[in-house]
């Protein structure tokens, strides 16, 4: 299926804001100005996110390996961050001149620094399969057909399930493909659940815009579009869009029995304490939420992934995340930097996500794991998927919460007619800016 353009307009022709603050390479090759990696001296300094401290050390301890080996003299310093603190943390470090050499940017994160001219610019040529580059993720790392960062990985939302509590209470362990079906198993799981208060059949957390943009997407409604004056502006209000928000809206009214307000990113310990049977979420929370602290041990075999079920019989399509690597416009160590990045982003490196289940930046790796059980549902999602506007302003609409506030606000009592309108008025005003 053909990539959905929903969301997003191609940055080349979308985007008309002047790109002549970016700085167009960085500093030298090195402290020490030679040209010979060994002989090479300075600091490079890495910001990674803490997933890759968590969930793959062994490749990041793999390529510092290997890039001590080219590198010996070249001292490697390696920080992890929080996504809750990164973007403050990093436009401090910036603002102070002390901004890491690379750093490892969500891929909703990237035009901001693109257009206020904090990344280098890179030579796509330097990177192993940058002709297969998974689109969603590259379109957040070009400017006007130039490059400014590297895909890492790719993520996409799936169903993750209890197939025990599904066989328990519908006969059948297989995740519904149909809507209706969804909803007629979710009844029949919450009926025999009735005595728990607390049990959500379906556990949608009501802030959970990732997910209400996707009801959004399925109607053919849009978060933002970009018009022939050369704005953005927010489409929430139309009615296609408020149709997909009111359709999440009674999925979570219906079947979250919890607090409407809590956002999503602790959905899989509810999953492992078995207060859920069904979330929608990134593959990769089915283990997190095996991993539970005090979760039965047979969660491990009964938690599944599957495509989520979305409206008018299709599957619902699900946002492109994952992160990119970018090199910071004033560093001094670019080619360590652009070394330590290929590395970190090599085919080989690919492949050793790709054997963790997580969906490698490029389409001839990612091949393979749509055939594979535990990854079939992400992997298949990654050409059908949406993505957030690529406006110089998104950041900002993001960090100001305009659509967690307006879920959150209907499900306080506000119409969806009111609310999308509210959210379109401060989208109009953050979205056209440079941040």
């Amino acid at each position: 299926m053909k990539r959905r353009q929903l969301f997003a307009a191609t940055v080349g022709t979308a985007l008309a804001v002047s790109l002549s603050a970016c700085g167009g390479g960085g500093g030298g090759p090195a402290a020490g100005k030679s040209t010979d990696p060994r002989a090479m001296t300075g600091t490079l300094t890495v910001w990674l996110m803490n997933d890759a401290q968590t969930s793959w050390p062994d490749l990041v301890q793999q390529v510092n390996d290997e890039f001590a080996q080219q590198y010996p003299n070249v001292t490697l310093k390696l920080s992890y961050q929080n996504w809750t603190d990164k973007v403050a943390n990093l436009d401090t470090a910036l603002g102070q001149d002390k901004a890491p050499d690379v750093v490892e940017l969500g891929n909703t994160e990237t035009m901001k620094y693109i257009l206020n001219g904090s990344l280098a610019q890179l030579d796509r040529t330097d990177y192993d399969n940058s002709d297969s580059w998974i689109r969603g993720l590259e379109d957040t790392c070009t400017y006007n057909g130039k490059l400014f960062c590297v895909p890492y990985y790719a993520g996409a939302r799936v169903g993750i399930y209890n197939s025990a509590m599904l066989q328990q209470a519908t006969g059948s362990a297989d995740f519904p493909k149909t809507e209706d079906d969804l909803k007629a198993a979710m009844d029949k799981v919450a009926a025999a659940h009735k005595d728990d208060k607390s049990f959500s059949a379906l556990y949608l957390p009501g802030p959970y815009w990732y997910a209400a943009m996707s009801y959004v997407a399925a109607y053919g409604g849009t978060i933002a579009k970009f018009d022939s004056a050369g704005n953005w502006h927010g489409t929430l209000e139309d009615p296609k869009a408020e149709q997909g928000i009111q359709h999440f809206v009674d999925l979570v009214k219906r079947y979250n029995h919890g607090d409407l307000t809590v956002n999503e990113l602790h959905q899989s310990d509810v999953l492992g304490q078995q207060k859920a049977a069904v979330l929608y979420g990134n593959s990769w929370e089915a283990a997190n939420a095996a991993g539970t602290a005090g979760a039965d041990p047979s969660l491990k075999d009964s938690l599944k992934v599957a495509a989520f079920p979305g409206p008018n019989g299709q599957p619902l399509p699900s946002f492109i995340g994952g992160s990119d690597l970018a090199i910071t416009a004033k560093s001094q160590v670019t080619a360590a930097a652009t070394a330590w990045v290929k590395l970190f982003t090599s085919a080989k490196s690919e492949a050793l996500l790709a054997s963790k289940n997580i969906l490698p930046n490029n389409l001839t790796q990612l091949d393979p794991l749509k055939y594979k059980p535990d990854t079939a549902a992400a992997a298949n999602s990654v050409p059908d998927a949406w993505f957030t506007p690529l406006a110089p302003g998104w950041a900002q609409v993001e960090k100001q919460n305009v659509l967690v506030n307006m879920l959150n606000s209907i499900l306080a009592g506000k119409s969806v007619d009111q609310a999308a309108k509210a959210a379109d008025a401060q989208i109009n005003q953050l979205i056209n800016n440079q941040s």
